[in-house]
């Protein structure tokens, strides 16, 4: 059973605020203050202070939080267990590339088990961090990048990061220069998705941004955005499986190294999601 004051202490993780904790936990200010002191006294150091006015986390305080959500994760799964469900339900987050052009087959057999449920929420790589870190997600399947303190990750797969653009534009099949590159519009995803970021990072290694094309156009949808390259509104990064999946597309890249990206399985640290992973994915990633 999770001892409730490890709930208290991880919403002040969350808020950073013994007011805002207590409102949040309907309890009063010298509550969750006396909840907290009786954890310093259990282990024995020091969890919060405040600096310069703020209310700030020691190193142990970080550690804790870290075991202390991976706990909490492995309470709701035996919870579960102990009810006797006859659905084993799995809560799993994928970014939207993963979700639409990769993760089908391993969806359709995990469901081809009558005994097997599942929640699966598609968002951006930022937003499903976060639903990691707040124990609504049992793990997390994503092509951007994360904080390998806070996550454990298994590699699922690499893949290409590459151009698209219209079939009978003048890129299609070439190795571009950053010069040519920079006259086009970019059509690409909003902030927070992992595609974003990656294209962000490979565009500072050439001291270059965004800002720097001659028109940028932000879209959270990729069908959206792949029907506007098909139609000839600009040109975007994807990874190659997204490319391959429409033959109106044609590809083409940047000089220089070629991009290859990863996509990671991920879960809190210090959690054990091995059995879960393993019944969604199979042997092949052992």
């Amino acid at each position: 059973m999770l001892d409730y004051r490890i709930d208290t202490f991880l919403t002040l993780c969350k808020y950073m605020n013994y007011r805002k904790t207590a409102e949040m936990l309907h309890l009063s200010q010298p509550a969750v203050t006396q909840q907290i002191q009786s954890i310093e006294r259990i282990y024995g150091c020091k969890l919060f202070c405040y600096k310069n006015h703020k209310l700030t986390k020691t190193d142990a305080a970080i550690l804790l939080e870290k075991y202390a959500k991976a706990l909490k994760l492995h309470d709701y799964a035996l919870r579960e267990k102990l009810e006797n469900k006859e659905i084993n339900i799995l809560r799993v987050g994928v970014t939207k590339t993963i979700g639409d052009y990769f993760l089908e087959e391993y969806i359709c057999r995990f469901l081809r088990k009558k005994e097997n449920g599942l929640t699966l929420i598609m968002d951006n790589t930022e937003h499903l961090l976060e639903s990691l870190e707040d124990n609504e997600l049992d793990f997390a399947v994503i092509e951007g990048m994360f904080d390998k303190d806070s996550f454990n990750s298994v590699l699922l797969r690499r893949e290409p990061f590459v151009g698209i653009c219209q079939k009978n534009h003048p890129f299609a099949g070439r190795e571009i220069s950053i010069e040519e590159l920079l006259q086009e519009t970019i059509i690409h995803r909003e902030k927070g998705s992992g595609t974003r970021a990656i294209l962000e990072q490979e565009l500072s290694g050439y001291n270059e941004s965004l800002q720097r094309f001659q028109r940028h156009v932000c879209i959270s949808s990729f069908k959206l955005i792949l029907d506007l390259v098909k139609r000839g509104f600009g040109i975007s990064f994807v990874y190659r499986i997204l490319a391959d999946s429409d033959s109106e597309l044609a590809k083409f890249s940047i000089k220089g190294e070629k991009v290859v990206r990863e996509f990671n399985i991920i879960y809190l640290k210090y959690a054990d999601m091995s059995e879960k992973i393993h019944a969604f994915f199979g042997r092949e990633i052992d």
